[in-house]
Protein backbone atom coordinates (compact mmCIF):
# COMPACT_ATOMS: atom_id res chain seq x y z
CA UNK A 1 0.00 0.00 0.00
CA UNK A 2 1.21 3.05 -1.09
CA UNK A 3 1.09 5.96 2.24
CA UNK A 4 0.28 9.47 1.18
CA UNK A 5 0.47 12.11 3.64
CA UNK A 6 -1.15 14.75 2.12
CA UNK A 7 -4.63 13.75 3.48
CA UNK A 8 -6.50 14.45 6.59
CA UNK A 9 -6.25 10.88 8.18
CA UNK A 10 -9.12 10.25 10.82
CA UNK A 11 -10.34 13.76 10.50
CA UNK A 12 -13.92 15.16 9.97
CA UNK A 13 -14.18 17.90 7.38
CA UNK A 14 -16.86 20.45 7.69
CA UNK A 15 -19.27 21.85 4.33
CA UNK A 16 -19.73 20.80 0.80
CA UNK A 17 -18.32 17.23 0.34
CA UNK A 18 -17.36 18.06 -3.45
CA UNK A 19 -15.23 20.78 -2.47
CA UNK A 20 -13.46 18.89 0.22
CA UNK A 21 -12.85 16.15 -2.21
CA UNK A 22 -11.42 17.63 -5.35
CA UNK A 23 -8.77 19.43 -2.52
CA UNK A 24 -7.46 15.76 -1.88
CA UNK A 25 -4.88 14.47 -4.12
CA UNK A 26 -5.82 12.02 -7.02
CA UNK A 27 -5.82 8.00 -6.07
CA UNK A 28 -4.81 8.88 -2.52
CA UNK A 29 -8.38 6.51 -1.14
CA UNK A 30 -8.95 3.21 -0.89
CA UNK A 31 -12.12 2.71 -0.21
CA UNK A 32 -15.30 5.20 -0.13
CA UNK A 33 -18.80 4.43 1.47
CA UNK A 34 -21.32 6.73 0.49
CA UNK A 35 -25.08 7.23 2.00
CA UNK A 36 -25.78 10.05 -0.27
CA UNK A 37 -29.54 11.91 0.17
CA UNK A 38 -32.62 9.96 -1.21
CA UNK A 39 -34.16 12.45 -2.27
CA UNK A 40 -37.47 11.04 -0.81
CA UNK A 41 -39.89 13.76 -2.31
CA UNK A 42 -42.25 13.11 0.33
CA UNK A 43 -45.66 15.22 0.52
CA UNK A 44 -47.41 15.85 3.72
CA UNK A 45 -47.21 14.02 6.63
CA UNK A 46 -47.07 10.26 7.43
CA UNK A 47 -49.19 8.84 10.88
CA UNK A 48 -49.43 5.56 11.73
CA UNK A 49 -53.30 4.12 13.10
CA UNK A 50 -53.29 5.80 16.58
CA UNK A 51 -52.71 8.96 14.51
CA UNK A 52 -48.96 9.35 16.02
CA UNK A 53 -46.86 10.79 13.56
CA UNK A 54 -43.96 8.92 11.79
CA UNK A 55 -40.72 10.82 11.96
CA UNK A 56 -39.33 10.67 8.57
CA UNK A 57 -36.56 12.32 6.61
CA UNK A 58 -37.33 15.61 6.35
CA UNK A 59 -34.37 17.67 6.69
CA UNK A 60 -33.45 20.23 3.85
CA UNK A 61 -30.22 18.31 2.71
CA UNK A 62 -32.79 16.15 1.28
CA UNK A 63 -34.35 18.21 -0.50
CA UNK A 64 -33.96 18.66 -4.33
CA UNK A 65 -36.17 20.80 -6.74
CA UNK A 66 -36.42 18.17 -9.26
CA UNK A 67 -34.70 14.94 -11.14
CA UNK A 68 -32.40 17.65 -13.18
CA UNK A 69 -30.87 19.31 -9.92
CA UNK A 70 -30.92 16.03 -7.77
CA UNK A 71 -28.77 13.86 -10.99
CA UNK A 72 -26.87 17.24 -11.30
CA UNK A 73 -25.17 16.93 -7.88
CA UNK A 74 -24.95 13.20 -8.11
CA UNK A 75 -23.11 13.25 -11.19
CA UNK A 76 -21.07 15.71 -10.02
CA UNK A 77 -19.95 14.17 -6.51
CA UNK A 78 -19.29 10.88 -8.23
CA UNK A 79 -17.15 12.21 -10.71
CA UNK A 80 -14.77 13.83 -7.90
CA UNK A 81 -15.27 10.46 -5.85
CA UNK A 82 -13.92 8.53 -9.12
CA UNK A 83 -10.80 11.18 -9.36
CA UNK A 84 -9.55 10.44 -5.73
CA UNK A 85 -9.98 6.73 -5.56
CA UNK A 86 -7.13 4.39 -6.48
CA UNK A 87 -6.99 1.81 -8.91
CA UNK A 88 -7.36 -0.90 -6.33
CA UNK A 89 -9.98 1.07 -4.15
CA UNK A 90 -14.21 0.52 -4.22
CA UNK A 91 -17.30 2.34 -3.74
CA UNK A 92 -20.10 1.68 -2.45
CA UNK A 93 -23.70 3.60 -2.31
CA UNK A 94 -26.55 2.93 -0.62
CA UNK A 95 -29.88 4.17 -1.34
CA UNK A 96 -33.79 3.20 -1.44
CA UNK A 97 -35.85 3.03 -4.73
CA UNK A 98 -36.22 6.78 -4.70
CA UNK A 99 -32.63 7.28 -5.98
CA UNK A 100 -30.29 4.23 -6.34
CA UNK A 101 -31.46 3.31 -9.97
CA UNK A 102 -30.29 7.11 -10.57
CA UNK A 103 -27.10 6.99 -8.57
CA UNK A 104 -26.42 3.29 -10.79
CA UNK A 105 -27.23 5.31 -14.17
CA UNK A 106 -25.04 7.73 -13.28
CA UNK A 107 -22.08 5.76 -11.54
CA UNK A 108 -22.26 3.45 -15.07
CA UNK A 109 -22.11 6.72 -17.15
CA UNK A 110 -19.25 7.49 -15.53
CA UNK A 111 -17.21 4.51 -16.32
CA UNK A 112 -17.23 3.08 -12.93
CA UNK A 113 -17.57 -0.79 -13.19
CA UNK A 114 -20.66 -2.47 -10.77
CA UNK A 115 -19.00 -5.50 -9.19
CA UNK A 116 -22.34 -6.32 -7.13
CA UNK A 117 -25.75 -4.90 -6.04
CA UNK A 118 -26.06 -6.11 -2.49
CA UNK A 119 -29.64 -6.51 -1.15
CA UNK A 120 -29.93 -5.28 2.68
CA UNK A 121 -33.09 -6.59 4.09
CA UNK A 122 -33.59 -5.40 6.97
CA UNK A 123 -34.72 -7.90 10.08
CA UNK A 124 -37.27 -5.19 11.46
CA UNK A 125 -38.67 -2.79 8.51
CA UNK A 126 -40.86 0.00 9.35
CA UNK A 127 -44.45 -0.85 8.40
CA UNK A 128 -46.33 0.01 5.66
CA UNK A 129 -49.18 2.45 7.51
CA UNK A 130 -51.27 3.12 4.96
CA UNK A 131 -51.72 -0.09 3.17
CA UNK A 132 -51.38 0.60 0.06
CA UNK A 133 -47.80 -0.77 -1.40
CA UNK A 134 -45.73 -3.60 0.01
CA UNK A 135 -43.65 -2.95 3.31
CA UNK A 136 -40.51 -1.34 2.02
CA UNK A 137 -38.43 -3.89 3.86
CA UNK A 138 -34.90 -3.50 2.09
CA UNK A 139 -32.32 -0.86 0.52
CA UNK A 140 -29.64 -1.40 -2.32
CA UNK A 141 -26.06 -1.03 -2.02
CA UNK A 142 -24.03 -0.54 -5.77
CA UNK A 143 -20.48 -2.31 -5.48
CA UNK A 144 -18.20 -0.53 -7.96
CA UNK A 145 -14.41 -0.36 -8.73
CA UNK A 146 -12.90 2.71 -10.43
CA UNK A 147 -13.09 1.07 -13.95
CA UNK A 148 -13.35 -1.85 -15.82
CA UNK A 149 -10.04 -2.81 -15.95
CA UNK A 150 -8.96 -2.04 -12.23
CA UNK A 151 -8.43 -4.84 -9.50
CA UNK A 152 -10.13 -3.70 -6.54
CA UNK A 153 -9.44 -5.34 -2.83
CA UNK A 154 -11.91 -8.12 -2.12
CA UNK A 155 -11.32 -10.17 1.07
CA UNK A 156 -13.01 -13.33 -0.44
CA UNK A 157 -11.85 -15.48 2.57
CA UNK A 158 -12.38 -13.09 5.18
CA UNK A 159 -16.57 -13.05 3.81
CA UNK A 160 -16.02 -17.12 3.86
CA UNK A 161 -14.69 -16.80 7.23
CA UNK A 162 -17.53 -14.79 8.50
CA UNK A 163 -20.56 -16.58 6.76
CA UNK A 164 -19.57 -19.81 8.66
CA UNK A 165 -16.97 -20.94 5.56
CA UNK A 166 -19.56 -20.72 3.31
CA UNK A 167 -19.16 -18.32 0.09
CA UNK A 168 -21.22 -15.00 0.84
CA UNK A 169 -24.56 -14.04 -0.56
CA UNK A 170 -25.35 -10.62 -2.04
CA UNK A 171 -28.12 -10.42 0.45
CA UNK A 172 -27.67 -9.29 3.80
CA UNK A 173 -30.04 -9.60 6.99
CA UNK A 174 -29.27 -6.95 9.42
CA UNK A 175 -31.80 -4.79 11.96
CA UNK A 176 -32.37 -1.13 11.29
CA UNK A 177 -30.52 0.73 14.32
CA UNK A 178 -32.25 0.51 17.06
CA UNK A 179 -31.71 0.52 21.77
CA UNK A 180 -28.37 1.64 22.74
CA UNK A 181 -26.97 1.73 19.04
CA UNK A 182 -29.53 4.45 18.00
CA UNK A 183 -28.00 8.08 18.51
CA UNK A 184 -30.51 10.87 19.93
CA UNK A 185 -30.19 14.21 20.07
CA UNK A 186 -33.01 16.05 22.56
CA UNK A 187 -34.60 12.87 22.69
CA UNK A 188 -35.31 12.58 18.84
CA UNK A 189 -33.19 10.35 16.55
CA UNK A 190 -30.16 12.51 15.75
CA UNK A 191 -30.48 11.17 12.23
CA UNK A 192 -33.17 9.83 9.92
CA UNK A 193 -31.16 6.92 8.57
CA UNK A 194 -28.39 6.59 10.56
CA UNK A 195 -26.84 2.79 9.65
CA UNK A 196 -26.48 0.16 11.71
CA UNK A 197 -23.23 -0.70 12.18
CA UNK A 198 -22.58 -4.43 11.52
CA UNK A 199 -23.09 -3.69 8.11
CA UNK A 200 -20.51 -1.57 7.84
CA UNK A 201 -18.55 -4.02 9.35
CA UNK A 202 -18.98 -6.39 6.70
CA UNK A 203 -18.61 -3.56 4.10
CA UNK A 204 -15.09 -2.17 5.68
CA UNK A 205 -14.02 -5.46 5.91
CA UNK A 206 -15.15 -7.07 2.62
CA UNK A 207 -12.89 -4.41 0.84
CA UNK A 208 -10.01 -3.00 2.37
CA UNK A 209 -7.39 -4.28 4.74
CA UNK A 210 -5.50 -2.56 7.80
CA UNK A 211 -4.31 1.32 7.30
CA UNK A 212 -6.38 1.99 4.59
CA UNK A 213 -8.00 4.86 4.32
CA UNK A 214 -11.97 4.68 3.68
CA UNK A 215 -13.63 8.17 2.93
CA UNK A 216 -17.31 9.26 3.89
CA UNK A 217 -18.56 11.90 1.95
CA UNK A 218 -22.02 11.62 3.84
CA UNK A 219 -20.59 11.05 7.27
CA UNK A 220 -23.72 11.60 9.13
CA UNK A 221 -22.94 10.63 12.92
CA UNK A 222 -20.04 8.64 12.19
CA UNK A 223 -20.99 5.11 11.83
CA UNK A 224 -17.88 4.45 8.75
CA UNK A 225 -15.18 6.06 11.05
CA UNK A 226 -16.54 4.10 14.38
CA UNK A 227 -16.54 0.86 12.49
CA UNK A 228 -13.20 1.54 10.57
CA UNK A 229 -11.51 3.04 13.73
CA UNK A 230 -12.57 -0.66 15.27
CA UNK A 231 -11.23 -2.38 12.23
CA UNK A 232 -8.19 -0.94 12.37
CA UNK A 233 -8.48 1.54 9.63
CA UNK A 234 -7.86 5.33 8.94
CA UNK A 235 -10.73 7.30 7.57
CA UNK A 236 -11.89 10.60 6.54
CA UNK A 237 -15.35 12.54 7.12
CA UNK A 238 -17.61 14.98 5.70
CA UNK A 239 -20.56 16.77 6.29
CA UNK A 240 -21.96 20.11 6.11
CA UNK A 241 -24.56 19.61 9.04
CA UNK A 242 -22.84 20.60 12.22
CA UNK A 243 -24.89 19.30 14.63
CA UNK A 244 -23.81 15.89 13.02
CA UNK A 245 -19.94 16.45 12.98
CA UNK A 246 -20.31 16.95 17.07
CA UNK A 247 -22.16 14.13 17.53
CA UNK A 248 -20.16 11.84 15.31
CA UNK A 249 -16.91 13.24 16.83
CA UNK A 250 -17.93 12.38 20.21
CA UNK A 251 -18.99 8.75 19.27
CA UNK A 252 -15.40 8.15 17.71
CA UNK A 253 -13.79 9.32 20.21
CA UNK A 254 -15.48 6.85 22.57
CA UNK A 255 -14.82 3.95 19.87
CA UNK A 256 -11.59 1.73 21.93
CA UNK A 257 -8.54 2.18 19.15
CA UNK A 258 -7.96 -1.34 16.94
CA UNK A 259 -5.55 -3.68 18.79
CA UNK A 260 -2.06 -3.42 17.06
CA UNK A 261 -1.70 -7.20 16.36
CA UNK A 262 -2.70 -7.28 12.57
CA UNK A 263 -3.44 -10.94 12.49
CA UNK A 264 -6.14 -10.37 14.68
CA UNK A 265 -7.51 -7.85 11.52
CA UNK A 266 -7.30 -10.03 8.54
CA UNK A 267 -7.97 -13.39 7.13
CA UNK A 268 -4.71 -15.68 5.60
CA UNK A 269 -5.14 -16.29 1.93
CA UNK A 270 -3.88 -19.55 1.27
CA UNK A 271 -2.17 -18.26 -2.05
CA UNK A 272 0.28 -16.02 -0.52
CA UNK A 273 1.36 -19.33 1.42
CA UNK A 274 4.56 -21.21 0.68
CA UNK A 275 3.88 -24.04 -1.53
CA UNK A 276 4.00 -27.26 -1.00
CA UNK A 277 3.85 -29.86 -3.84
CA UNK A 278 1.96 -33.27 -3.24
CA UNK A 279 5.54 -35.28 -2.86
CA UNK A 280 6.17 -33.43 0.04
CA UNK A 281 3.41 -35.52 1.97
CA UNK A 282 5.17 -38.66 0.43
CA UNK A 283 8.59 -37.36 1.84
CA UNK A 284 7.57 -36.34 5.03
CA UNK A 285 5.85 -39.86 5.63
CA UNK A 286 2.58 -38.40 5.96
CA UNK A 287 1.38 -40.73 3.18
CA UNK A 288 3.31 -44.01 1.48
CA UNK A 289 3.20 -45.25 -1.72
CA UNK A 290 0.35 -47.91 -2.17
CA UNK A 291 -1.90 -45.57 0.29
CA UNK A 292 -5.46 -44.62 -1.55
CA UNK A 293 -7.15 -41.38 -1.79
CA UNK A 294 -10.74 -41.03 -2.84
CA UNK A 295 -13.42 -38.43 -3.65
CA UNK A 296 -15.61 -37.23 -0.46
CA UNK A 297 -18.59 -39.72 -1.65
CA UNK A 298 -15.70 -42.47 -2.12
CA UNK A 299 -16.74 -43.44 -5.92
CA UNK A 300 -13.42 -43.10 -7.12
CA UNK A 301 -10.24 -44.44 -5.77
CA UNK A 302 -6.80 -43.31 -6.72
CA UNK A 303 -3.58 -45.15 -5.55
CA UNK A 304 -0.43 -43.02 -4.53
CA UNK A 305 3.19 -43.45 -6.32
CA UNK A 306 6.27 -43.31 -4.58
CA UNK A 307 7.18 -40.17 -7.16
CA UNK A 308 4.19 -38.22 -6.12
CA UNK A 309 1.62 -38.78 -8.72
CA UNK A 310 -1.62 -40.86 -8.23
CA UNK A 311 -3.33 -43.23 -10.89
CA UNK A 312 -7.05 -44.08 -11.08
CA UNK A 313 -7.33 -47.27 -13.70
CA UNK A 314 -4.78 -45.62 -16.67
CA UNK A 315 -4.67 -42.41 -15.70
CA UNK A 316 -1.92 -40.87 -13.99
CA UNK A 317 -0.64 -37.70 -12.89
CA UNK A 318 -0.52 -35.00 -10.36
CA UNK A 319 -3.30 -35.04 -7.81
CA UNK A 320 -4.91 -31.74 -9.84
CA UNK A 321 -4.55 -33.46 -13.62
CA UNK A 322 -6.32 -36.90 -12.18
CA UNK A 323 -8.92 -34.98 -10.13
CA UNK A 324 -9.94 -33.13 -13.03
CA UNK A 325 -9.87 -36.48 -15.56
CA UNK A 326 -12.04 -38.38 -13.81
CA UNK A 327 -15.04 -35.21 -12.74
CA UNK A 328 -14.32 -34.75 -16.91
CA UNK A 329 -13.51 -31.19 -15.70
CA UNK A 330 -11.12 -28.27 -16.96
CA UNK A 331 -9.42 -28.19 -13.31
CA UNK A 332 -9.53 -29.66 -9.93
CA UNK A 333 -7.92 -28.49 -6.59
CA UNK A 334 -6.13 -32.03 -6.09
CA UNK A 335 -5.99 -30.78 -2.29
CA UNK A 336 -9.54 -30.44 -1.78
CA UNK A 337 -11.28 -33.45 -4.08
CA UNK A 338 -8.95 -36.11 -2.71
CA UNK A 339 -9.62 -37.54 0.80
CA UNK A 340 -8.00 -39.83 3.19
CA UNK A 341 -9.61 -41.53 5.96
CA UNK A 342 -7.99 -40.87 9.58
CA UNK A 343 -9.53 -42.32 13.15
CA UNK A 344 -13.00 -43.01 11.05
CA UNK A 345 -13.19 -39.61 9.94
CA UNK A 346 -12.67 -38.57 5.96
CA UNK A 347 -10.53 -35.39 5.59
CA UNK A 348 -9.18 -33.71 2.67
CA UNK A 349 -5.58 -34.35 1.90
CA UNK A 350 -5.04 -30.56 2.16
CA UNK A 351 -5.09 -31.26 6.07
CA UNK A 352 -1.67 -32.89 5.27
CA UNK A 353 -0.20 -29.65 3.70
CA UNK A 354 -1.68 -27.78 6.32
CA UNK A 355 0.29 -29.91 8.88
CA UNK A 356 3.67 -29.14 6.52
CA UNK A 357 3.21 -25.61 6.36
CA UNK A 358 2.66 -25.27 10.61
CA UNK A 359 5.96 -27.41 10.22
CA UNK A 360 7.60 -25.08 8.40
CA UNK A 361 6.39 -21.73 9.84
CA UNK A 362 7.94 -23.24 13.48
CA UNK A 363 11.44 -23.99 11.70
CA UNK A 364 11.48 -19.87 10.34
CA UNK A 365 10.09 -18.85 13.43
CA UNK A 366 13.36 -20.65 15.49
CA UNK A 367 15.81 -19.48 12.80
CA UNK A 368 14.66 -15.87 13.33
CA UNK A 369 15.61 -16.20 16.70
CA UNK A 370 18.38 -18.18 16.91
CA UNK A 371 21.87 -16.43 16.39
CA UNK A 372 23.39 -17.30 12.85
CA UNK A 373 26.62 -19.70 12.95
CA UNK A 374 28.21 -19.21 9.51
CA UNK A 375 31.75 -19.04 8.43
CA UNK A 376 34.21 -17.08 9.97
CA UNK A 377 35.42 -13.50 8.29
Amino acid sequence: MTENNDIPRNEILVGDCIEHMNTLPAESIDMIFADPPYNLQLAGELHRPNNTRVAGVEEDWDKFSDFAHYDDFTRRWLAAAQRILKPTGSIWVIGSYHNIFRVGTALQDLGFWVLNDIVWRKSNPMPNFRGKRFTNAHETMIWCSKSQDAKPTFNYRAMKALNDDVQMRSDWLFPICGGAERLKLDGRKAHPTQKPEGLLHRVILASSNPGDVILDPFFGTGTTGAVAKRLGRDWIGIDRETDYVGIAQDRINSVETAPDDVTVLTTPDKRNEPRVPFGSVIEQGLLSAGDKLFDIRKRVTAKVNADGSIAVKDVRGSIHQVGASVQNAPSCNGWTFWHIERRGKVVPIDKLRERIRADMAIRKEKADVLPFHGAAE
